[in-house]
C-alpha cells in the first residue's frame, strides 16, 4: 500500500498559475497530493497546466480563470469556487507584476493596478479563507513577495512598496497564528526566470546582470519553507546576505544603490 502524501485530503488554491513561479509552485504542492484550484487570467494556459499535474500527480486540479487586479476580484473568486463546492485549505498568493521606471510620466493606472493586484488582492482572498483556517487549525497562507521588499526602490518605487506591505502582512499573521496550526511564510526571490521580467523591463536595467535563479528553484524553496513554516524565505544565499545587509547601510547609501541598480544598463 502506498504511503499517503502530507497534502492528501487538502486543496491549494494558487494564483497567477499560468505561467513561472505559479505554475512551479503548484507543481511542488501536486508532487505531495494537494489537489489544486488554479487562478489567473488566461484560460487556455490554465487549462493546460491543471490538465499537465492532474494527470502527472493524480490529483485534482480545477482551473478559474478572473482577472484579480479588477477590484472585487478576489471575492469573484472565492464565489467560483464556492460555487464548485470546494475547499481551500492553503492559500498561495502569488499574482503580481512590477513595472520598471522612474514614477514621474508612468502610467496612473498601470501603478495603481500594481497596489490593486500586488496587495489588496491579497489581502482579499486571506482575509476570506483565514479564518477557516485557523477554525480548522491546519492549512496556511503563503505569499510571494521579493527582495525588493527590504529596501525603498527608487525607478521602481511602487513595486518595492508594494512587496514591503506583503512582507510586513505577513510576518504579522504568522505571529499571530503562532500555536495555532496555521502555516504562514513570505517567499522573497531575488531576480527570477520568468515573464515578470519581460513585463517589468528589468531585462534592459542593471538589475540583469545579476544571478538569475530558475523559477522552479525559487517555488521548491518557498514550498519547503512553507512545510516548515518558515516566517521569511530569501531564495539564495547572496540574496540573503544583501537583504540581512540592508539595515546596517545608511539610507541615503542605500537609495543610491537601489537607484542604480535599477537604472537602465
Amino acid at each position: 500500500m502506498a504511503a499517503k502524501r502530507v497534502g492528501e485530503g487538502q486543496t491549494a488554491l494558487i494564483t497567477g498559475a499560468s505561467a513561472g513561479i505559479g505554475v512551479d509552485l503548484a507543481e511542488c504542492f501536486a508532487k505531495d497530493g494537494y489537489d489544486l484550484i488554479l487562478s489567473a487570467r488566461s484560460a487556455d494556459a490554465l487549462k493546460e497546466v491543471a490538465a499537465r499535474l492532474a494527470n502527472t500527480y493524480k490529483v485534482k486540479a480545477t482551473p478559474i480563470a478572473v482577472d484579480l487586479g479588477v477590484p472585487g476580484g478576489g471575492a469573484k473568486l472565492a464565489g467560483e469556487i464556492k460555487k464548485r463546492n470546494l475547499a481551500v485549505d492553503v492559500l498561495v498568493n502569488n499574482a503580481g507584476y512590477g513595472i520598471s521606471g522612474p514614477f514621474a510620466g508612468s502610467n496612473r493606472d498601470d501603478q495603481l493596478g500594481m497596489i490593486d493586484l500586488n496587495d489588496r488582492t491579497l489581502v482579499e482572498l486571506t482575509h476570506i479563507y483565514w479564518p477557516q483556517m485557523l477554525a480548522a487549525k491546519r492549512g496556511g497562507v503563503l505569499n510571494v513577495a521579493s527582495t525588493a521588499a527590504f529596501q525603498p526602490g527608487p525607478l521602481m518605487a511602487i513595486y518595492y512598496a508594494s512587496k514591503a506591505f506583503v512582507l510586513s502582512f505577513s510576518e504579522a499573521l504568522w505571529e499571530e497564528a503562532r500555536g495555532a496550526g496555521v502555516h504562514v511564510s513570505c517567499l522573497c526571490p531575488g531576480p527570477t526566470k520568468s515573464k515578470f521580467r519581460e513585463r517589468a523591463g528589468t531585462g534592459k536595467t542593471c538589475l540583469s546582470n545579476r544571478k538569475v535563479m530558475g523559477s522552479m528553484e525559487v517555488a521548491a524553496q518557498g514550498y519547503e519553507g512553507f512545510k516548515r513554516n518558515q516566517r521569511v524565505v530569501i531564495t539564495g544565499a547572496s540574496n540573503a546576505m544583501t537583504a540581512r545587509l540592508v539595515p546596517f547601510l545608511p539610507r541615503k547609501t542605500l537609495l543610491r544603490i537601489v537607484r542604480n541598480v535599477q537604472s537602465p544598463k
